[in-house]
């Protein structure tokens, strides 16, 4: 049987499939639910608002009070065929509180789309936050983002446009948070889960970050649970070198026991270390 970095089998099942390492993970993915729908009624939102054409192009808004307050961009996980913006409201309590707008971003899912294909929505989601940020209730060059697992993916893989290439500002990224992700695709290419995502092992090559490896743009913080298996941390601190490899200024971190979906539920608390970081890179 093929494997991966030594894996393979129900070895590199436990490796990386977080419902795998966390049995009761539904029990987080619930509260967390529960306790976006109550930021939803607390605060005041803009809800699915569309940036694309596609069924699921859409994010959520919760302004700050200051119309000229930074812009934090936060990704959803879901290995890219799953989960949903609405799932991590309450990621923007805490941001909102200390004089951020946040915006919470969907995107279409595989199998419907490739990676690939996630990418791009995700590039034309920057694009149309740039455009519409002073509508949105911020200011567009004060942009941040973060994501949590193929959500970190996906925000690293904004480190590696050329924005100006692209007629935005070269440095459009004033700072990336990436939370537990997953930067090299190939193991996914080899998992059970793969049968929802239909993942191809080129496709898996064309969209890892050593394929697109990061440009120096912005402040990274690569953050992943000392909960989280072994080879996924391995991802998170190969990535933190690839970056400081190519000239960002980068911190690495590995919070406490964290597990995969425990992590979460730190974003949403205003004194955790995480959390603080988040807003000390927008200044707040």
């Amino acid at each position: 049987m093929s494997g991966y970095n030594g894996l393979s089998g129900d070895a590199l099942e436990r490796e990386y499939n977080p419902r795998r390492a966390v049995p009761d993970f539904q029990r987080f993915l619930d509260s967390q639910i529960a306790r976006s729908a109550a930021t939803r009624k607390a605060l005041r939102c803009s809800l699915d608002v569309r940036y694309g054409d596609g069924p699921l192009q859409t994010l959520d808004v919760f302004p700050a009070a200051d119309p000229r307050a930074p812009i934090h961009v936060f990704i959803h996980g879901g290995y890219w065929r799953g989960l949903d913006k609405s799932v991590y409201s309450f990621i923007a309590e805490p941001l909102v509180a200390a004089g951020a707008t946040v915006v919470m971003l969907n995107y279409d899912l595989a199998p419907a789309l490739a990676i690939g294909e996630i990418v791009e929505q995700t590039r034309q989601a920057v694009h149309w936050i740039y455009a519409n940020g002073g509508a949105l209730g911020g200011d567009p060059d004060r942009l941040y983002l973060s994501g949590h697992s193929a959500g970190g993916h996906l925000a690293a893989m904004m480190l590696a446009q050329d924005w100006a290439a692209q007629g935005l500002p070269g440095d459009v990224l004033k700072g990336v948070i990436a939370v537990s992700g997953v930067y090299d695709l190939e193991p996914v290419t080899l998992l059970a889960v793969n049968a929802e995502i239909g993942l191809t092992p080129d496709h898996a090559a064309a969209t890892s970050l050593v394929a697109h490896p990061p440009l120096p743009i912005c402040p990274v913080l690569v953050a992943v649970g000392g909960g989280e298996t072994g080879d996924w941390i391995r991802q998170s601190l190969e990535f933190a070198r690839l970056c400081r490899q190519r000239g960002l200024v980068t911190d690495y971190w590995e919070i406490g026991s964290e597990n995969h979906f425990s992590i979460c539920d730190r974003m949403g608390e205003a004194h955790h270390p995480l959390t603080r970081a988040m807003l000390a890179q927008m200044g707040l």
